[in-house]
């Protein structure tokens, strides 16, 4: 297995929505931090606002080192043509820092995920500009689940990202990408040790994942019955975020390792609004990261 070529992600980044709803000083201190800690990759979504470029291009510049990976930046959000400039630009001034990384995202109704994107990396590579060369060459990931998209990730960029799925699926995507592609997987985490109280809150989060159609065909894929799916078992439940003790939430997250991933990028949920993962993230940056040294 590889990284993406140039660059090094470590083995375990920080994956968070919380950074929507922050403003930049906070931001700013938090990412600081976080790469202060050792943390060599950080994703961010694009979902309820913020420019996925404009995003990650404030994060590069508030840090020195850290890795800034769209996780995904929606190809319905922009052209290719604004999205192949900024990405351009990215790669000049923060060279082997950037990650583009490219999802169908909401999409648009009748629209087929893989023909949409095959269509926009089309004509990404088919631009032309007058600006200057970039320092150091563009990286590019694609959010992929199913075998077709996972084999375009695999074809026409560096590797795929994952979200939201299971150890199995894991396994089944290092086989499609082969030994060299970067596989990439998110995954949720919460601290909660009490069954009841961290499966309902499992849910909670997984409400809006378990309803959407795109959403309901993954998880058929993955294996999971119509039951599991519509009442959120505790079979998928359990799956899709790893609940726990510290030590429990780490031996979960490393079996993505084991079974193909270059690279986990940690969500933590269960935060309450207006408060921070940080006390989270300094934990497992403490165990994933031993002795400050990048993992």
């Amino acid at each position: 297995m590889n990284g993406i070529a140039g660059l090094n992600l470590g083995t375990f980044g920080v994956w968070t929505f919380d950074f929507e709803g922050q403003p930049a000083a906070q931001m700013r201190e938090s990412i600081q931090e976080l790469e202060e800690q050792g943390w060599r990759a950080f994703w961010i979504p694009e979902l309820t606002g913020r420019e996925a470029l404009t995003h990650a291009g404030y994060l590069l510049s508030c840090t020195k080192k850290m890795h800034i990976i769209n996780g995904i930046a929606q190809i319905w959000s922009r052209e290719a043509r604004s999205t192949y400039g900024a990405s351009l630009l990215l790669a000049d001034a923060y060279p082997n820092r950037h990650v583009l990384g490219l999802g169908f995202g909401g999409g648009r109704p009748g629209t087929k995920p893989l023909a949409a994107m095959i269509d926009y990396l089309d004509e990404i590579d088919a631009l032309e500009t007058s600006n200057p060369a970039p320092r150091a060459s563009m990286h590019r990931i694609l959010a992929a689940y199913g075998p077709k998209m996972l084999e375009l990730a695999r074809d026409r960029s560096d590797g795929a990202h994952t979200y939201h799925v299971n150890v199995a699926h894991t396994a089944q995507a290092r086989e499609i990408l082969g030994p060299e592609a970067f596989l990439g997987v998110e995954h949720a985490v919460l601290f909660e040790s009490d069954p009841d109280r961290a499966r309902a809150a499992a849910r909670e989060h997984l409400h809006v994942y378990l309803t959407t159609k795109y959403n309901i065909a993954k998880f058929r894929r993955l294996g999971y019955s119509e039951d599991d799916i519509a009442r959120g078992s505790d079979r998928i439940v359990d799956d899709l975020v790893f609940w726990g003790d510290l030590d429990t939430i780490i031996e979960k997250l490393r079996a993505h390792i084991a079974a193909g991933a270059d690279h986990v990028g940690v969500q933590v949920i269960g935060i309450e609004p207006g408060q921070s993962a940080m006390p989270y993230w300094r934990m497992l940056g403490d165990a994933l990261l031993p002795r400050g040294v990048s993992a």
